[in-house]
């Protein structure tokens, strides 16, 4: 009979080692497969699973004492019970993923190899403890508990192995850049609005230039390495690159792929704080787009954030600066900024290589932050040639960059603008600032808060918790947890309990959504948890 249960316990656990194997593999993949960025998850996120498997243990522990002619059924009862239930709930909170799990050839290297360690630990637990049951079975419990730390390992493990992998199609990458000596390679780097306005000046360029941009959020060595080998063709003439950063290095790193001739720095702020360390460490990993121009390269700058504004005289090149205000180091600027329903108008102004610019703009997109990296776009456009009317119709073809103010067409007279993507001190004020100059009947907004601020993040939800109770009428917090210093904010302006909703996840906040809204109300959910933060 020790034999079947035996049995019996090895393939219980291979299925609590799939499952929670693969829900890992899933946040090594969200954390870039990164083993500090994992372990640092795990101190943050994955308590709530340490605390029931310990507990699990101690439970566990008192089956031992029960007769020993009965012990192990118990002991395996109790396991499989108290496992299942475990997993059943645990997948409920996950199946609706954002971001689901892709299996990548590196995630299945992964995933192999994770398994590989578990099964190998099986292996020795049986050869030590064939002959009992009790102590094989808690062998068992202890990998369970252990998963996660094994996951770790076999990030560490495959790190080497994943590097030397990497390396050769980084290497096919450059030879591919090296070769088209005719292609102009545009980086785009910031602390936030990078995607937008690489999403532009491709947009734009594209009314004279066969233009190519990285897709989405493909802005990390793989990613770009993926869109150079796969996707870039002979006849493309621009290519658009965003370049994203999450240490010291990375951007350089990037540098080393693309080799860009051209280089936009949208802004430097505190996303990322937590990783870089210093606002200063920010700045001059952003800046190492600008160091890596060649010497006849050409940079552009945002003169609506200083540090943007001091970064642009440390090189000698050719450079550029744009923004929404008239300075005397602005080259052009936008005015009379406008949100209305049909989207933003603005004017351009200023002087490029000794040409007068004036013109108004039309655009489906919202938000004066946008204005800004539109107007990005435009002096890039300009730069490289192009006519005010290919400027100027590149930009009305310009779609909202999902999740990003994102003007939705609902159909049933609400009013309803998805910022869902990674919000940011700056950018959140800005959204607040659309919402409160258009007319509507109630303005309620679905957040969860500001992320990956470091040691500032509790002090800026709590300011933004103070934006919000000027400008919405309704405040729908994500995260009991999250929402601590938000209500904080909301409380010192006075903002009445009752137009406080607190819910657990995006799906609560839906449902608890439909029962406030109403025919001319204006929704704007601000930020989008990664699967990675949720609370539940």
């Amino acid at each position: 009979m020790e034999t079947i249960l035996i049995g019996l316990s090895i393939i219980t656990f291979a299925g609590i080692s799939y499952y929670y194997n693969r829900f890992y593999l899933h946040m090594a993949q969200l954390v870039g497969y990164k083993p500090n960025e994992f372990l640092s998850w795990m101190q943050k996120y994955d308590r709530d699973y340490l605390k029931k498997s310990i507990v699990l243990l101690l439970l566990f522990y008192i089956a031992n004492f029960l007769p020993q002619n009965y012990s192990g059924y118990v002991l395996f009862a109790l396991w499989f019970v108290f496992s299942a239930k475990f997993i059943s709930d645990h997948y409920k909170s996950r199946k609706k993923a954002k971001k689901p799990l892709v299996f990548t050839n590196r995630a299945k290297r992964l995933f192999a190899c994770a398994l590989a360690v578990n099964y190998i630990l099986v292996i020795v637990l049986y050869i030590i403890f064939n002959n009992k049951i009790i102590l094989f079975i808690n062998g068992l419990i202890f990998i369970q508990v252990a998963i996660s730390f094994i996951m770790l390992l076999s990030l560490k493990i495959m790190l080497p192995i994943e590097r030397k992998i990497q390396m050769g199609f980084i290497n096919e990458a450059r030879d591919i850049i090296k070769r088209r000596k005719d292609l102009l390679v545009i980086g785009v780097t910031g602390s936030y609005g990078k995607t937008s306005v690489k999403y532009f000046v491709k947009t734009i360029l594209s009314e004279k230039y066969n233009t190519i941009m990285t897709p989405e959020s493909y802005n990390t060595p793989m990613g770009i390495t993926k869109v150079i080998r796969e996707q870039l063709k002979d006849e493309h003439e621009v290519f658009v690159c965003e370049m994203g950063a999450r240490y010291v290095g990375d951007i350089k790193e990037l540098c080393e792929i693309a080799y860009p001739k051209m280089g936009i720095l949208t802004a430097v702020g505190p996303q990322h704080l937590e990783t870089m360390g210093s606002q200063e460490n920010i700045a001059n990993t952003k800046y190492e787009l600008i160091e890596s121009l060649p010497n006849d390269g050409v940079a552009f700058f945002n003169a609506d954030n200083e540090i943007c504004v001091n970064l642009s005289k440390r090189r000698n090149i050719e450079t550029y600066l744009y923004g929404t205000q008239q300075k005397e180091e602005t080259n052009i600027w936008a005015s009379d900024i406008k949100n209305t329903k049909e989207g933003l108008r603005f004017n351009v102004q200023g002087k490029v290589n000794n040409r007068e610019i004036k013109f108004e703009c039309r655009t489906k997109l919202l938000g004066k932050h946008n204005v800004n990296n539109i107007i990005a776009g435009i002096l890039v456009a300009l730069r490289l040639g192009l006519t005010e009317e290919e400027i100027k119709r590149g930009i009305e073809k310009i779609e909202p960059v999902p999740h990003r103010l994102q003007l939705l067409d609902t159909n049933n007279g609400v009013t309803v603008i998805d910022d869902a993507f990674n919000s940011n001190p700056e950018g959140s004020a800005l959204a607040l600032e659309a919402i409160a100059e258009m007319e509507g009947e109630k303005k309620i907004i679905v957040t969860p808060g500001m992320i990956e601020l470091g040691n500032i993040e509790y002090e800026e939800n709590k300011k933004f918790g103070k934006r919000i109770a000027k400008v919405c009428d309704i405040a729908i917090l994500v995260g009991k947890k999250r929402a601590i210093p938000i209500i904080e904010g909301l409380k010192e302006e006075n903002y009445e309990d009752e137009r406080i909703i607190v819910v657990n996840s995006l799906d609560e906040a839906t449902q608890a959504l439909a029962k406030v809204v109403s025919v001319g109300d204006i929704v704007l959910f601000e930020n989008d948890l990664p699967d990675n933060y949720s609370e539940v």
